[in-house]
C-alpha cells in the first residue's frame, strides 16, 4: 500500500508576494503630463529658433553666424518638426497618463508659446515671428492643428491609443 504524505499541520504557509504600491499610477500621470508640457516647450523655442532657417544658413552655421543670416529661400524645417514633434507629444501625453484631456497641457502651452512669440519685440525692435515669415506662419497653423486633429481622432475612435 502507498501512503501520501500531508505536510505537517505546523509548517508556515508561503508568503503572499508583494503587490506593486498603488500609488504608482498617479506619478505616472503626473511625470506624463509634466514631461509632455516641458517637450511642448523645448519643441517650442526649437521651432521658433528654426523658422529662419535658409538654405544658405546650412554653409554660414558652421562659420558661427545665426541662423536666418545665410541667403537663399527659407526652409520649411520648423513646419516639419512642429508637425511632428506636436503628434509626438500629443501621442505621449496621452498614453502615459491614459487621459484624453492630458493633450490640452501641452497645446495650450505651445499655442501660448506661439502666440507670444509673434507678439513680442526683441531688442532691436524686431519680432520673434514676423509677418513676413511664411515659414512661421504656417508653423502655427500646422503646429496647432496637429494638436487639434490628434484630439479629434481621439474623440471619434473613443478609445485610447
Amino acid at each position: 500500500m502507498s501512503e501520501v504524505s500531508t505536510p505537517p499541520q505546523d509548517a508556515p504557509e508561503a508568503p503572499e508576494p508583494k503587490k506593486p504600491w498603488d500609488g504608482w499610477d498617479q506619478v505616472i500621470r503626473v511625470a506624463g503630463v509634466v514631461i509632455s508640457i516641458l517637450a511642448a516647450l523645448v519643441s517650442g523655442f526649437f521651432e521658433i529658433n528654426l523658422s529662419t532657417l535658409r538654405s544658405g544658413d546650412l554653409a554660414t552655421i558652421w562659420r558661427g553666424d545665426a541662423i536666418g543670416s545665410g541667403g537663399g529661400p527659407l526652409l520649411g524645417v520648423s513646419i516639419v518638426l512642429a508637425l511632428g514633434l506636436n503628434w509626438a507629444i500629443a501621442w505621449f501625453a496621452v498614453t502615459t497618463t491614459r487621459r484624453k484631456w492630458a493633450i490640452g497641457p501641452p497645446w495650450a502651452l505651445w499655442t501660448l508659446l506661439m502666440l507670444g512669440a509673434a507678439g513680442v519685440r526683441t531688442d532691436e525692435g524686431d519680432y520673434l515671428l514676423g509677418g513676413e515669415n511664411w515659414i512661421a506662419l504656417v508653423m502655427i497653423l500646422v503646429g496647432s492643428l496637429t494638436y487639434a486633429v490628434f484630439s479629434y481622432r481621439l474623440i471619434l475612435k473613443r478609445q485610447l491609443p
